[in-house]
């Protein structure tokens, strides 16, 4: 604020504090709203329904950059709906996690210097138990700290007992119409971890490895095969060919011998076989590779596995016990002692798949598993975005969505854990294999033969029926009536594959055609400033409750919500955090002053023929950002929402009305009094616009500045239709004035509080009106009896006559001027010169050219400018 001039405060006038101490007030104002249950949705409620699904976090987890970005955008639209008059269902919880979960645990015991076998499953899955309550969940106290308006009352864990009934249901439909299966198949299998893994939870990145080629066959009958696994070819099974290699034709159907072993094995014609990629030749290892487990069904080849689960060598006695990467050395030694190595490349840097938790590498491995058929669910999941049931915004991450759907192989769902939803399958004496649903009791005991199938299932399973699963289904509980199917689906377009796709192929197959959202909203990835993705082994990650303790949670709020283009990544510094934070207190600071100069809410708006045309652009400028801040929230267009608000009120409301109202407040009469009910009614539907996205200021701030209850169960703002093209032409002409005449100050060097004689012929135009305001920003002070001219500014129809006089030499002005004027015109002409030679044309790059028309429209800009100072100037 410039020039504080003000009225003593009213005797009643609300107070507020000298700053915002966000420290001070985020936490109690949050258990405030809890306490009196404002984020608790009720179902039997006559409001319409508006539910947001929220991405459950780890229970391992704890708040990082990329939930508090989501939370805050999730945030943001189920608070508007709410001050909407929507029944805002925004429920919390937690998944189980269960390789995550199980790793922490097998961590503390191994501190302990124990092992899960040592405790026995049922001890130790007793112990992930006590875990959790003790360890688990810290996140959601973290949600609390960023200002979550979740309905805690509704929390949910995916192990809690609604959620495992809910899974044992959804499974036991699945089982009976033959929708899950158990076959033999190639899965990832992580050697650390001891279980299977899906393919969306194995990162492929380039690894220096090696690659041999090796000599396979005796005399004539010989190939040339190259692996990056040699460890591997214990477990070959035969050599495959094109069909259409004249190279090879002779061998097809012949067996050749496996170097190292006793066995002979055949060479087979398949056209997946690349005649062009090295020799044209592959080793068929069925047991431990996806494309050789494909070739072997085609060819009845056998299969033959050579690791066990830890990666330990099995067969074959000279490398038996040796671990793959032992083996690998071992075996290349001895083929090379043998003269079978023909090539050696080192390092090979090729892409390997590791386990997205551990970072082990994941070793490709033949096992008996559980799966979903999901080929009818995933036509489902397809046909509901593409006759418009569930819309995905941006429209253009459809294709991704359907690239991953129409594409989708069975889904392994076992996993060889212990902690996890049991798999409800029951094997007996006889091979008898019983699916047991949720109210059916096993068919026999342990004594009688049978046992339930060791595995858990997939912690995608159950997270993939959270929309429904959460509300209660499968009972057909009043929340499910109420609040299925959920509005929104706000997520990263990271994890389309991992759970999206899940739900909606769940929900769809569960609720009867029913879609689990309607729309799907997908976010891109917080970034650093440089847009370098955050990584420990970058050393730029960030803990957003640093940033919160430093510049309170609004601020982080705000920089998240004002990057989150849809689809986008999002870059984010300190800088920007600290520029928000300078936000807060902006509004503070304006809605201070505006209380301490009578702002009021009370009473109804005066009619607009008793305002003044500021206070007629002011209102007529608020309505059309309500208008535009409420297409933008339909438009999931955050960036662009804060953004608006941020210029609405810092520039418009802060900076200029507030400002330009000044002279008028310091006047007091009738005109007076209707300025402080127009800006106290700015600022009320400013502060309930800004809410969502910054919560705790603007609470303390609208029931300072109201006496309201809370601006959490405030009315969102309605645009009341009222504009005033006029005001607004009047106001930028006004603004136009001040601004040229500001800049003109700044370039003569004026200090910004230094005043100047000056005077302002307004007479038949429309600032008339203005010219206490226009001589307050400017520092004009009234001409005196020696009033001087030294330079006119003719701006927008108005004149503003300055007798700069005392306060700068004129001469030495006009000899600055003159020189950096001279400057500019060198600087046309020599590019004027470069981009008028065809030969520099043709031979310089574009980038270059560009370079030089820059410089020419600089220096016509700058021509103009320092022309127009130059004639404002006296002659010296």
């Amino acid at each position: 604020m410039t020039d504080n001039a003000q009225q003593q405060p009213p005797a009643d006038a609300p107070e507020l504090p000298t700053q915002y101490a966000p420290a001070e007030v985020e936490g109690k104002l949050y258990e405030r709203w809890v306490e009196r249950g404002y984020f608790a949705a009720d179902a039997n409620s006559d409001k319409p329904p508006y539910t947001i699904v929220i991405p459950p976090p780890n229970v391992t987890g704890s708040l990082h950059l990329g939930h508090a970005f989501q939370h805050t955008l999730m945030d943001a639209l189920t608070r508007r709906k709410r001050m909407q008059g929507y029944e805002a269902l925004w429920l919390p919880g937690m998944d189980h996690a269960g390789i995550a979960t199980q790793n922490k645990v097998e961590q503390q015991l191994a501190e302990e210097g124990k092992s899960r076998q040592d405790l026995g499953r049922e001890e130790f899955v007793e112990r992930v138990w006590q875990w959790k309550e003790e360890y688990g969940g810290k996140i959601l106290g973290q949600m609390r700290r960023l200002g979550d308006g979740v309905d805690w009352d509704r929390e949910r864990f995916t192990m809690d007992e609604g959620l495992s009934k809910a899974v044992q249901t959804i499974f036991k439909k699945l089982y009976d119409d033959e929708l899950i299966y158990r076959a033999e198949r190639i899965i990832n299998w992580c050697p650390r971890c001891l279980t299977a893994i899906s393919d969306i939870e194995v990162e492929y990145q380039e690894d220096d490895g090696e690659l041999v080629s090796i000599t396979y066959g005796e005399g004539d009958e010989t190939l040339v095969v190259a692996t990056t696994r040699a460890e591997t070819m214990l477990g070959d099974t035969a050599v495959a060919v094109h069909p259409d290699d004249e190279r090879y034709r002779h061998l097809v159907g012949k067996r050749i011998k496996l170097p190292l072993t006793d066995r002979t094995i055949p060479v087979v014609a398949d056209s997946h076989v690349d005649p062009e990629f090295g020799t044209g030749a592959v080793k068929v290892t069925p047991a431990h590779d996806p494309n050789d487990f494909a070739i072997g069904r085609r060819h009845g080849l056998e299969s033959i596995t050579v690791m066990d689960e830890r990666a330990v060598i099995t067969v074959h006695g000279p490398f038996q016990g040796l671990d793959r990467y032992e083996a690998r050395s071992a075996i290349v030694g001895a083929l090379r002692s043998q003269g079978r190595i023909v090539a050696e490349k080192r390092p090979y840097v090729h892409s390997v798949g590791h386990c997205s938790r551990c970072r082990t590498t994941i070793e490709p491995r033949q096992s008996l598993q559980w799966w979903v058929k999901v080929g009818p669910l995933a036509q489902a999941a397809g046909d509901a975005v593409r006759d418009g049931r569930v819309k995905i915004h941006p429209e253009d991450m459809s294709k991704r969505y359907f690239d991953w759907v129409d594409n989708l192989n069975d889904w392994n769902i076992s996993r060889q854990l212990w902690w996890g939803h049991r798999i409800p399958i029951w094997y007996g004496p006889n091979g008898e294999t019983v699916c047991v649903g949720p109210d059916e009791q096993p068919p026999g005991t342990e004594a009688e033969g049978w046992k339930q199938d060791t595995d858990v299932l997939d912690t995608w399973f159950s997270s993939g029926l959270w929309p429904f699963s959460t509300l209660g289904w499968p009972e057909q509980t009043p929340d499910l009536k109420k609040f299925y199917p959920t509005d929104v689906l706000l997520t990263g377009h990271d994890i389309i594959f991992f759970w999206v796709a899940r739900m909606m192929m769940f929900g769809l197959y569960a609720m009867d055609g029913e879609v689990p959202f309607k729309t799907i909203a997908l976010t891109g990835l917080v970034r650093d400033e440089r847009g370098k993705k955050m990584s420990k082994s970058f050393g730029n990650v960030v803990d957003p409750l640093d940033w919160m303790d430093k510049y309170g949670s609004d601020a982080v709020r705000f920089t998240l919500a004002k990057g989150a283009n849809p689809g986008t990544d999002v870059p984010i510094g300190e800088d920007w955090v600290q520029a928000a934070r300078n936000f807060a207190n902006k509004i503070w600071n304006a809605t201070r002053f505006a209380l301490m100069n009578g702002a009021t809410v009370e009473g109804p708006l005066p009619d607009a023929s008793a305002m003044s045309a500021t206070d007629r652009w002011i209102l007529s400028r608020l309505n059309e950002t309500v208008a535009e801040v409420d297409a933008y929230y339909e438009d999931f267009q955050f960036a662009k929402l804060s953004d608006a608000l941020y210029h609405f009120a810092w520039d418009e409301v802060f900076d200029w009305y507030v400002e330009l109202s000044k002279t008028t407040f310091m006047a007091g009469g009738p005109a007076a009094d209707v300025s402080k009910r127009v800006l106290g009614e700015v600022l009320d539907v400013t502060l309930r616009l800004l809410h969502p996205v910054v919560p705790f200021v603007t609470e303390t701030l609208w029931t300072t500045l109201t006496g309201g209850e809370s601006v959490v169960v405030a009315d969102w703002p309605a645009d009341s239709g009222f504009r005033d093209a006029g005001a607004e032409r009047e106001i930028e002409a006004l603004q136009q004035v001040i601004t040229e005449v500001r800049r003109f100050r700044a370039d003569q060097g004026l200090q910004p509080g230094q005043r100047v004689p000056a005077r302002l012929s307004l007479d038949g135009t429309a600032f008339a009106p203005h010219e206490a305001a226009i001589r307050q920003l400017l520092r004009l002070q009234p001409e005196g009896d020696d009033f001087s001219a030294t330079a006119t500014l003719p701006v927008a129809g108005a004149s503003v006559a300055l007798d700069l006089s005392g306060t700068i030499d004129v001469g030495a002005e006009r000899k600055r001027l003159a020189k950096d004027l001279a400057a500019a015109e060198k600087e046309k002409v020599a590019a004027n010169a470069k981009l008028g030679n065809e030969a520099f044309l043709a031979k310089a790059p574009d980038q270059v050219v560009d370079k030089i028309r820059g410089r020419l429209a600089k220096a016509d800009e700058d021509i103009l400018r320092l022309s127009a100072q130059l004639d404002a100037l006296p002659q010296a």
